[in-house]
């Protein structure tokens, strides 16, 4: 599996509205400027995963966006997979995709990539987005000198 670019700013601006559920719908600009993500890029990210029903928006004044969930219960795989595809790291393998190989019943190195693909699917699948605003909270806190001395 490769992360797109478009799958890791998903990512980003799916943590930053995780960060901020619950408060009211997010401007882009704040998306944009906190997770460094181009601002036409991102809208086009947004509408992606509004489509999907990941996220919603609301006009006006004191408009933005805002998660349609709450984070734990949006894992990581839902997202990548709405911008990005398959999981597996090749399409004999994906169970999406799936693309015939004239060698798929006698090839030793299928057997490797499907391990793969289950391995990262499996971890992206049990990931929500409430795990990670848990690890990034974390960090930030041990980067300014709150955590173990």
């Amino acid at each position: 599996m490769r992360l797109s670019t478009r799958g890791e700013y998903a990512s980003r601006a799916m943590l930053e509205l995780s960060l901020r559920y619950g408060q009211g719908p997010v401007p882009i600009k704040i998306i944009s400027l906190s997770q460094a993500i181009p601002r036409p890029f991102l809208e086009q990210i947004l509408l992606s995963l509004k489509r999907a029903g990941y996220v919603k928006s609301k006009k006006g004044p004191s408009g933005g966006y805002y998660l349609a969930r709450p984070p734990a219960e949006i894992s990581v795989a839902e997202v990548i997979r709405v911008l990005d595809g398959p999981l597996a790291p090749i399409n004999c393998v994906s169970v999406i995709d799936h693309e015939p190989c004239p060698f798929e019943n006698r090839c030793g190195l299928r057997s490797l990539w499907k391990e793969v693909r289950d391995m990262v699917a499996s971890h992206l699948e049990k990931t929500t987005f409430e795990d990670v605003v848990r690890k990034h909270v974390e960090i930030k806190k041990n980067q300014s000198g709150g955590g173990i001395k």
